[in-house]
């Protein structure tokens, strides 16, 4: 069993609520209501910035150059893709660039980011990217999933393009490659006796993954 697969095996229960949440059903069957996607996309703005500064970060912690290559291009492709999605996405409602990185932060996206980030500064790069992979990893497997259901990259559904972007070849190949690197990295730093703190890091960055989808969910009218 890869280590990736031995950390959601290890949180199981958490990646179910996560990767399996109502919020994705309803981005899928197109009934989702407008403004929990909103609140979302907005919210997920300000997450990515923060996770700009995790990769920034990973890209320090690296111990050579082919780690901060990958952590480098994790951080371009938030920068010049995933922000721009948000971007064109929130346009339609009127919503420019700077309304986004003002917007008021949700204490769910907070606590999410603070806990990757902390991960980050007290651990090496492996308890960092173990902190990332709920994330990374985790859009590109809900992203298939939703895309593999009946009418949900259909015209009709508004958040087609949402589905079709983590479904498509680009972001997956950013997923696998991130998990090629965590696989990398464990091979080298994942001691027995570190298993448990990383698997503890991964439940935690899994849960708040969910909290941050029930953020959305909750606003419904």
């Amino acid at each position: 069993m890869s280590f990736f697969e031995r950390l959601k095996t290890a949180a199981s229960a958490e990646w179910r609520a996560y990767t399996g949440h109502p919020f994705t059903d309803a981005m899928a069957d197109g009934s989702l209501a407008e403004a929990a996607f909103r609140h979302y996309l907005v919210q997920d703005y300000l997450f990515l910035i923060e996770f700009a500064r995790a990769y920034a970060l990973a890209i320090y912690k690296s111990p050579g150059l082919a780690d901060m290559r990958e952590s480098a291009a994790g951080l371009s492709a938030i920068l010049d893709v995933e922000m721009d999605l948000h971007i064109k996405l929130c346009a339609g409602w009127g919503l420019s660039p700077a309304d986004l990185e003002h917007a008021p932060p949700a204490v769910e996206m907070l606590a999410y980011t603070r806990y990757v980030l902390d991960a980050g500064m007290r651990g090496d790069l492996l308890a960092l990217k173990v902190a990332l992979a709920p994330c990374v990893i985790g859009y590109a497997e809900i992203a298939t999933r939703l895309a593999s259901k009946p009418g949900a990259l259909a015209a009709t559904n508004p958040y087609s393009v949402w589905i079709a972007e983590y479904a498509g070849a680009p972001y997956q190949e950013v997923a696998a490659h991130a998990r090629a690197q965590l696989e990398g990295l464990a091979d080298r730093y994942a001691t027995p006796a570190r298993e448990a703190e990383l698997i503890a890091i991964f439940r935690e960055a899994t849960r708040l993954e969910a909290d941050f989808w029930e953020m959305g969910w909750r606003v419904r009218s």
